[in-house]
């Protein structure tokens, strides 16, 4: 008999929590995690995918959950003798972060795809639900401000978010393809769920690789998001700021808004519970729970809450 597929779209810290408490729920071999690559970017010589690895980390328990990226107990030597090479010291990458990027771009130069390298290194660190990322082909994020246009991970890290933003580009998109299995696996799943992630610069890329988003629209009923945007602002990171840039509200209402055409179902905070009409009007089944993963318990209680809908 074979196993239930469950299908989840992911990035950054947001959708690190939620796995975390997914994989506490489900069987974690029937878990499939698509996982945006548009944050790549190479720096010191190397290939670093900043949510392939928290979400790497975080199923291999070498998370530092304080931080919520990066390994536990990391030191930074290396990264302190870069700083005198490269203008980049500002990107926080730890030793043992260090080693995985040396072995990731090793991999690259040696021919493998970004999909064979993402499997290696999970059955090297012992995860077992299958990570999958958005595309083999590369994708980057820049961010278009009022003086500049610079890469996500700069605008994030570097500049705090602080830039105001007036777009958003994401180079390489018309070439991504979906990874193999991809399609297969949205057809096949029992339930696909959007992680509470930022909705343009991670789940929005994944949206935008050729053929993905008109996959989820013929299966929209099994479709299941959590909105990251709690009574109009974000958790962590600049969601809020973004769905302003690209003329969306910042509120459950303009997430609802911005999936519209893939989305069957949508879970908001309590706090937002007087909205659930406007996103009920808009032709999606909309459930209220605590959506704030403030500690495991919270992250397992809205996991199972997803599932069990």
């Amino acid at each position: 008999m074979s196993k239930d597929i469950y299908l989840v779209l992911a990035g950054g810290v947001g959708a690190a929590k939620f796995i975390e408490g997914l994989v506490k729920v489900i069987d974690q071999e029937s878990l499939k995690i698509i996982v945006n690559t548009g944050d790549d970017i190479e720096l010191f010589g190397l290939k670093i995918c900043p949510d392939l690895d928290i979400i790497t980390y975080t199923l291999s328990n070498l998370v530092d959950k304080n931080k919520g990226w990066g390994f536990i107990d990391d030191t930074f030597n290396c990264l302190e003798i870069l700083k005198n090479f490269y203008d980049s010291g500002w990107f926080n990458a730890g030793d043992k972060d260090l080693a995985i990027h040396i072995y990731r771009t090793d991999l690259f130069k040696r021919g493998y795809s970004k999909s064979e390298i993402t499997k290696m290194i999970c059955e090297k660190l012992g995860v077992k639900p299958l990570l999958i990322p958005m595309s083999n082909e590369p994708v980057e994020t820049y961010i278009k401000t009022r003086t500049e246009t610079m890469h996500f991970e700069e605008y994030f890290i570097k500049h705090q978010c602080a830039p105001e933003v007036i777009g958003v580009e994401f180079r390489g998109i018309e070439q991504a393809k979906p990874v193999d299995g991809i399609l297969e696996y949205i057809k096949k799943a029992r339930k696909i769920i959007v992680c509470p992630s930022n909705p343009i610069v991670s789940i929005g890329t994944i949206l935008r690789v050729s053929g993905l988003k008109e996959a989820l629209m013929k299966v929209k009923e099994k479709v299941y998001a959590i909105s990251p945007i709690i009574k109009g602002t974000t958790v962590k990171g600049p969601a809020d700021k973004l769905m302003k840039s690209v003329g969306f509200e910042a509120s459950c209402v303009g997430v609802a808004k911005y999936y519209k055409e893939i989305l069957g179902n949508f879970i908001i905070d309590n706090e937002d519970g007087k909205l659930k009409p406007i996103i009920e009007n808009l032709g999606i089944n909309t459930y209220c729970f605590n959506t704030l993963m403030t500690n495991i318990n919270k992250k397992e209680e809205l996991a199972r809450f997803v599932i069990n809908l």
